[in-house]
């Protein structure tokens, strides 16, 4: 569980190295055993120890003495409902938080959005931030996903690792980026599905380490 641990800090602190979230905004979590571990609440990234990580298991219980994210219940929603997921990561993104402020979904106007699992990256309903009923928006918009945008929130992805998880976060932000940018020449040509149908199956080998 320590090294564990480690590796959430360590991803947490990059969180504000790569300007993904500003101080303590966002959260990671890894799938452990029965339950998962999460990042703890309204704490500074750069302070983290081993001992502020929190344990929950898949029933939503944990230790009292500890304050877990107030985020921790998409997590664990997400761990339920996608066996394929072993972490998770959440931020405020800049570029994807414009974005989602204006409730769009990120469509096939490059074909690298294919990374994300699917045409398009879809933007969840908002909610209030810690609801279940934000986790049951975040779960539609990942249907067949593996991130998604949040309405006048950020951003959320998932992957087999959190390497994966982190490196997918970054490329949605950088594809909102690009697609505020190529909405500022007006309406961008996008790709078709038939056409984003082989990207998804030529992206299944995209990643070699």
């Amino acid at each position: 569980m320590k090294l564990q641990k480690k590796e959430i800090i360590k991803f947490a602190k990059m969180l504000n190295d790569k300007k993904l979230s500003a101080l303590r905004s966002g959260n990671i979590s890894i799938r452990y055993k029965n339950g998962f571990l999460i990042t703890p609440s309204g704490q500074k990234y750069s302070s983290l120890k081993v001992k502020d990580i929190v344990f929950i298991n898949l029933k939503g219980e944990f230790n009292n003495k500890q304050k877990p994210s107030s985020e921790w219940r998409f997590h664990q929603d997400i761990y339920i409902s996608k066996t394929n997921a072993k972490a998770i990561v959440h931020s405020h993104s800049t570029n994807a938080t414009a974005l989602s402020t204006h409730n769009k979904k990120i469509p096939s106007f490059h074909y690298m959005v294919a990374l994300a699992g699917g045409s398009d990256i879809k933007c969840a309903k908002y909610a209030t931030y810690g609801t279940r009923e934000l986790s049951k928006n975040i779960l539609k918009a990942l249907k067949n996903r593996f991130a998604c945008l949040i309405a006048n929130h950020g951003q959320i992805t998932f992957g087999s690792s959190l390497a994966e998880a982190f490196e997918l976060a970054e490329e949605v932000d950088n594809l909102a980026k690009q697609y505020i940018k190529a909405l500022l020449l007006g309406r961008p040509k996008l790709l078709s599905l038939n056409e984003m149908k082989k990207v998804l199956n030529k992206s299944k080998t995209y990643k070699k380490n």
